[in-house]
C-alpha cells in the first residue's frame, strides 16, 4: 500500500511532474471529451442546439464539480493515511468512501431528475430551446451516478500516487464520444449526444472496477465501514465540495444574466466556456496534484516539503497557463469557427477573451494555493476563498458592470474576481505559514 511516487524523499520538481503530467493529460482528454459534444452539436444543430446545450451544461458542470470536489476531500483523507503509514486503516476507510459515495450519488440523481425542469426555468433558459435543454439534461442524469462513483475511485488512486488511471479512463470515453456522437445526433438530435454521454460514463465506472481488481493498489473491507471514517470524510469533503461547485454555480448565475442579450450571446458564451477549458483543465489537474501531494506531506508531518511543492506548482503552472492563454486569446476567432457559429457569436468570443486574458494565469496561481490549503487539512479556508471568488466578488461585480457596460461588463466582472481572489489567496497562505496552523490542523486529529 505504498505510494507509487515518493513525494516525501524524491526530488520536488520531478515528483510534481510525474504526478501532474498524467493528470494534465486526463484533464486535456476531459476537455476534448466536453468539446466533442459542443463541436458536433454546434456544427449539426447550429446556434439553437448550442444554446440548448449551454443551458443544460450549466447544471451538469455543477454536478461534475460536486463529484470532483468531494473527491478532493477524499484524496486528502486517504493521502494522509498513506503518508502516515497507517495501512491497517485504509481498507475500512476506502470501503466507507465507496459506500457513502454510492448513497450520495443516488440521492443527487433523484433530486436532480425532479428539479431539472424548474432549474432551467429559473436560469431563464430561452423558451425556444427550453424543451431540448430539459430533455438533454434528464437523459444525462441517468449516467451521473456512474460518473460520480468513477470520480471517487480516481481520487483514491491519486492519493496513492497513481494519476495514470484517470488518464486511461478519459482516453477511452473521449474516443467513444468522438466516434458515436455524430451518428446519434443525426438520428436523435441533442438527445443522441446525451445518450452517448451516458454510455461513456457507465464505461468509466466499469473500467474503474476492473482497474481496481487488476492492480490491487489498495483493498476495501466493507465489514469495516464505520462512522468515524464517515465523519472524517464529511469534515474534509463538505468544504472541498463547496469549493468545487462555486465555479459552475457562478457560471449558471452568469448565464441568467447573459440570456437577456439573446441567442448569439448564449451561443458565444457556450463556445467561450469550451475554449476556457484549455486553461481550466490543466489548472484543475495541478490543483488535484497539489492536494494529494501535500496531503501525503501532511501525513508525514513534512511542512517543508509541502511548501516546496507549492513553489514548484506556482512556477510550472503559471508558466504553462501563460503560454496557453496567449494562444487562445490570439486565435479565439479562428477557434470559434470550429463550433460552426456565425459572426455574432464569434465577435462575442473574441471580446470575452480580450477582456479576461491575464486572469487565467492568476486563476492557476490561486488554484495552486487552494490545493495547498486543502491538502494541509484546511479545506474550510479554501472554501471561503472560492465563495469570495465566485459569489461575493463576481456576482455583485457583474450586476454593477452589466448596468454600466452591458455584456462587456459581465466579462469585466470575471477579470476583477480573478485579480481579487489571487490577492486573498496569497494573504491566506502567508498567514497560514506564519501561524504554523498547517500540518497539525484539527481535521487530522484522530485520523
Amino acid at each position: 500500500m505504498n505510494s507509487k511516487i515518493d513525494f516525501i524523499n524524491g526530488k520536488t520538481g520531478k515528483s510534481l511532474i510525474k504526478m501532474f503530467m498524467p493528470l494534465f493529460a486526463a484533464m486535456t482528454l476531459t476537455m476534448i471529451y466536453s468539446m466533442v459534444d459542443s463541436l458536433w452539436v454546434g456544427n449539426l444543430l447550429g446556434e439553437h442546439g448550442m444554446s440548448a446545450l449551454t443551458a443544460g451544461t450549466a447544471i451538469i458542470l455543477v454536478l461534475n464539480s460536486l463529484a470532483m470536489g468531494m473527491g478532493n476531500g477524499i484524496s486528502v483523507m486517504v493521502a494522509k493515511l498513506v503518508g502516515a503509514g497507517k495501512k491497517d486503516e485504509i481498507p475500512g476507510a476506502t470501503a466507507t468512501i465507496i459506500t457513502v459515495s454510492t448513497a450520495v450519488s443516488f440521492i443527487i440523481f433523484i433530486l436532480c431528475e425532479l428539479l431539472a425542469a424548474p432549474l432551467l426555468k429559473l436560469m431563464g433558459t430561452p423558451q425556444e430551446v427550453y424543451k431540448d435543454a430539459t430533455t438533454y439534461l434528464m437523459i444525462y442524469l441517468v449516467g451521473n451516478v456512474a460518473l460520480f462513483l468513477y470520480m471517487q475511485f480516481t481520487s483514491i488512486f491519486r492519493a496513492f500516487g497513481d494519476p495514470t488511471f484517470q488518464m486511461k479512463g478519459m482516453l477511452m470515453t473521449t474516443v467513444l464520444n468522438a466516434i458515436l456522437d455524430p451518428f446519434f445526433i443525426r438520428m436523435m438530435g441533442l438527445s443522441g449526444a446525451a445518450i452517448v454521454t451516458v454510455a461513456s460514463e457507465v464505461l468509466c465506472l466499469v473500467y474503474a472496477i476492473i482497474y481496481y481488481k487488476k492492480h490491487k493498489l489498495f483493498s476495501m473491507d466493507f465489514k469495516k465501514v464505520n462512522m468515524k471514517d464517515v465523519g472524517t470524510m464529511l469534515k474534509l469533503s463538505v468544504p472541498t465540495t463547496i469549493q468545487s461547485i462555486m465555479p459552475p454555480l457562478s457560471s449558471a448565475i452568469m448565464i441568467s444574466f447573459i440570456t437577456e442579450f439573446g441567442i448569439d450571446a448564449m451561443a458565444g458564451f457556450g463556445v467561450a466556456r469550451n475554449l476556457e477549458l484549455i486553461m481550466f483543465m490543466p489548472t484543475t489537474g495541478m490543483c488535484m496534484a497539489i492536494t494529494a501531494i501535500v496531503g501525503q506531506c501532511a501525513g508525514a508531518k513534512r511542512q517543508d516539503r509541502a511548501e516546496d511543492y507549492l513553489k514548484a506548482a506556482l512556477l510550472v503552472g503559471g508558466g504553462l497557463i501563460a503560454v496557453l492563454s496567449i494562444v487562445v486569446v490570439a486565435f479565439s476567432g479562428q477557434l470559434t469557427t470550429l463550433f460552426g457559429q456565425g459572426a455574432g457569436a464569434t465577435a462575442i468570443v473574441a471580446q470575452f477573451f480580450r477582456i479576461i486574458s491575464i486572469g487565467y494565469v492568476l486563476y492557476m496561481l490561486t488554484s495552486c494555493m487552494q490545493g495547498y490549503l486543502t491538502g494541509l487539512g484546511q479545506p474550510s479556508k479554501a472554501m471561503v476563498l472560492l465563495i469570495l471568488y465566485y459569489i461575493v466578488i463576481r456576482i455583485p461585480a457583474a450586476i454593477i458592470f452589466k448596468g454600466a457596460f452591458g455584456l462587456e461588463g459581465i466579462w469585466l466582472a470575471f477579470l476583477v474576481s480573478h485579480i481579487l481572489a489571487f490577492i486573498v489567496a496569497t494573504v491566506m497562505v502567508l498567514l497560514s505559514r506564519k501561524t504554523h496552523e498547517t500540518i497539525r490542523g484539527p481535521l487530522y486529529e484522530g485520523l
